[in-house]
């Protein structure tokens, strides 16, 4: 057994025993996500800090707390709070709730982030669906040895984000009168935004809108063979000729603003879903 399988195996048996229920589907509560917390039914309730091998949540805004319960007729398994390069860990740091929720018996995976709009066409307080993702962390959590229990040496990035899912997405934004952009998320390390010149490379390569997250996780749980539905809320605009000194308040309150779009879309995919995912 690899050092990381017993580690995943150590914190897996710690959620266990606060709760013996199996979540089919975890959701990172990222920006835009982070009232669908109060909507679960919580059965069990876990600070970060109690769970064996998991990382600090650093973030002011992220409480740091792994929920367990109901959610539009689903067990969910729920990250509130995420890790990041930025903060100094590994992406094998960042990356290791979602191989303890592989443990635990999820199949399906939701995420969200705050993202920076590289795509003009797109407005302040858009949502986007990733429909595909460029890694430009200058990392990957896999690199190392490969434990087979886990994944394949060389698993296959053909469709890291489930067209079925997507497609599900667009279908209730559709009906729920949501305007739902579809584009590519590029990952960047952070923690500094990026240059006039760096924007305009990545909308050169072919991204619609860039942060600091989810990339890494997303590579893991198609390791581990999870299905993935990513959402970015378009919190700042880059485009290099228009662009505006960051407002952190400003942010915020666009991420605040689409919360409940984004809450009703997750919702709706949920309520569609099987016990076993698309």
């Amino acid at each position: 057994m690899s050092e990381l399988k017993q580690m995943i195996d150590e914190a897996a048996a710690h959620v266990r025993a606060a709760c013996d229920e199996q979540p089919g589907i975890a959701i990172i509560l990222g920006t835009g996500l982070s009232g669908l917390g109060e909507k679960i039914d919580v059965h069990a309730r876990l600070n970060y800090n109690d769970i064996p091998h998991f990382p600090s949540a650093t973030v002011q805004t992220h409480a740091g707390e792994l929920l367990i319960g109901r959610l539009a007729g689903h067990t969910v398994l729920a990250l509130s709070g995420r890790f990041h390069m930025y903060e100094g860990y590994s992406l094998q740091q960042v990356t290791f709730p979602i191989r303890v929720a592989r443990a635990l018996g999820v199949h399906t995976l939701i995420v969200s982030n705050a993202a920076g709009g590289l795509n003009p066409q797109f407005q302040l307080g858009d949502l986007m669906v990733i429909t595909d993702h460029i890694n430009l962390m200058g990392d990957n959590p896999l690199i190392g040895p490969n434990d087979d229990s886990l994944g394949p040496r060389f698993p296959d990035m053909i469709e890291p984000y489930s067209a079925k899912l997507v497609e599900l997405a667009e279908d209730v934004a559709l009906e729920r009168g949501v305007r739902l952009r579809r584009g590519v998320y590029i990952g960047v390390p952070g923690p500094c935004l990026e240059t006039r010149a760096e924007y305009r490379f990545m909308r050169m390569i072919g991204a619609d809108a860039v942060g600091m997250s989810t990339v890494p996780e997303v590579i893991v749980a198609v390791h581990a063979g999870l299905k993935t539905l990513g959402f970015s809320a378009v919190t700042d605009m880059c485009l290099p000729d228009a662009l505006e000194p960051a407002d952190i308040d400003r942010i915020i309150a666009t991420a605040n603003a689409a919360e409940a779009k984004l809450s009703s879309i997750v919702l709706g995919v949920l309520e569609r879903l099987g016990t076993d995912g698309v």
